[in-house]
This record gives structure tokens, sequence and C-alpha cells, in this order.
């Protein structure tokens, strides 16, 4: 991915990661369109970043993908880098007689669902640019699961398997296939505590890291993975899976 002089669409990006990477691609150079739910937000971010765009979303729905999809090939057919970040997390209880799942469904249609819709919709429009990146954030989690929260881990699994298919389905095209796989960042993705736990990365630190490798056109086999998240992602080959799986278990104990 060149790191200036692209049209990039970041879904997620009034807030966290989303707003952390949309503010620092914008100052390098970059048209940046950012997408989320709430117009306040979106005017507010745009306001202080001029120049950069920002669409409404509903990603909670196949028809609000479909929308959303639809205006933004009808405004913006030069765009080049879709950056799918949008996601929700939440906890289920399987020891209980009652689990309530509405949120778990929630979080399967905006990590998964729509990414997958929304990327099959716009890689027409990627495909006809000289170069093009699609990306997904996915998570450490992606690798060693969090027990608390069991299907918003399998959701970024998903991903990552699904990104290692599509990376070879698209390797004879121009478009590259990036997972962008964040360590516990302090974001407000797990709740307001998140934001300012010591035990996650700060979110600049993240963010800084994370343009350098695409700066530096660093990422490992298609995955941009900051010092800090490696021994998740590696966590199983080093022997380490059940030292993490415990850990994340007694986090929430």
């Amino acid at each position: 991915m060149k790191i200036s002089g692209n049209c990039i669409l970041i879904t997620g990006g009034t807030s966290g990661i989303g707003r952390g990477l949309a503010e620092a691609l914008h100052a390098k150079g970059n048209k940046v369109i950012i997408a989320g739910r709430r117009q306040n937000l979106l005017d507010e971010v745009s306001g202080q970043n001029p120049g950069m765009i920002g669409v409404a979303a509903d990603l909670g729905s196949s028809a609000g993908v479909e929308a959303f999809a639809g205006e933004v090939k009808a405004r913006f057919s030069d765009l080049n880098v879709l950056i799918n970040n949008a996601g929700i997390a939440g906890l289920e209880d399987y020891t209980a007689d009652s689990v309530d799942l509405s949120r778990a469904y929630d979080t399967i249609q905006t990590n998964i669902s729509s990414v997958v819709q929304l990327s099959a919709a716009l890689l027409p429009t990627l495909r006809a640019q000289p170069h093009a990146t699609l990306a997904v954030t996915t998570s450490g989690l992606a690798f060693v699961p969090y027990p608390p929260g069991p299907v918003y881990g399998a959701t970024k699994a998903f991903m990552h398997n699904w990104l290692d298919a599509l990376r070879v389905q698209l390797r004879k095209t121009q478009v590259e296939v990036l997972e962008i796989a964040p360590p516990y960042v302090q974001t407000e993705l797990g709740g307001p505590r998140q934001a300012s736990d010591p035990r996650a990365m700060p979110l600049k630190d993240y963010v800084d890291e994370v343009v350098q490798i695409l700066e530096s056109n660093s990422a490992e086999k298609g995955e941009v993975l900051v010092e800090r998240v490696k021994p998740l992602r590696w966590a199983e080959k080093n022997g380490e899976y059940d030292k993490f799986l415990d850990m994340f278990a007694s986090m929430h104990d």
C-alpha cells in the first residue's frame, strides 16, 4: 500500500483505531472517507480534519450495507483502499441457564457479514484502480480466544481465515489484501475502562507503529503486526497458547 495519494474508506472511523488511522492517513496526503452510524460524530471528526469526508452507514443489516455500498460506488469511483474497521464486542456466559444471544448476533453481523458484503460490493471498484488495497482490522484474539467473549474472538478468527483465502484468490490482481491485527489497545471497544487501562497499548503508539509498517511496506505476508501483538500471533507455534488462554480466562474472573 502506498502511503499517500489514495482514496481511502475507513468504516468505524469516528472513534478508536478507526479514527486514529483516519487522521494519520489524512495527514499523509490521502483523501479519507470515514463511515459511522452517528452523524454528529462524523461531523465532529471531519470538522477537525478539513478535507476528510464523513458518510453515514448502517452496517447492522444487509440492507444498510447494500445502501451504503451503493452510495460509495456512486460518489467515489476513485476508491482504491478499503479498510474494514467497524467492529463491536460483547461477553456471553454459557454457564447460565438462559443466554442472551442478541449481542452475539449483532457482533456476527457487524464483524463478519457486513465485512464480507461490503468487500464483495466494492471489489470491482478496487480492481478498476492501478493499485488497490483491501484491509480488515482483526485482533490478537484471532489467534488465542478470549473465553469471556467467545463470539468476538471467533469473528476475528473467521476474518483471519477469510483474508488468507481472499489473498490467494486476488494474488493475480492489483488488489493487495492486508490483515491489521491489533493487540489490546486503549479504546472503548470493551467499555470505558479499556480506554485508560494501563495494560493496554496507547492508541497513538499503536497507530504510529501501524503507519510506519504501511509506509515501509513491511507487513509480514499481508499481516500488519505491531511488536506487541506478535506473542499472540505466534502463541501456538511457540508453545504459549495455553498460557495466554488461561491468562485471558482469569482476567474476567
